[in-house]
């Protein structure tokens, strides 16, 4: 078994509103910054487990983005090794 670092990014699927990446948005234009023309707000998990390789580890972080970590009807993921 060896270590595996990785992170799951979660944010909203590009056609659900973002209403906290908006106000980020406006809060940046009202600073001084009009040339941000979008924000999406998101979030992401440092995971680390045991795996048999990198595969496995591979199939069983997208099992626990997809059943625990995500809402599937409203959200996305991608999942991102870390060197270790």
């Amino acid at each position: 078994m060896e270590a595996v670092k990785a992170r799951v990014y979660v944010s909203f699927k590009p056609t659900v509103l973002d209403p906290q990446g908006q106000t980020i948005q406006r809060a940046l234009h009202g600073l001084g910054h009009p040339s941000v023309s979008g924000v999406r707000q998101g979030k992401f998990f440092e995971i680390e487990l045991k795996a048999a390789d990198r595969d496995d580890a591979a199939r069983e972080l997208d099992q626990i983005a997809r059943e625990v970590l995500t809402n599937p009807v409203i959200e996305d993921y991608r999942v991102e090794f870390l060197a270790t």
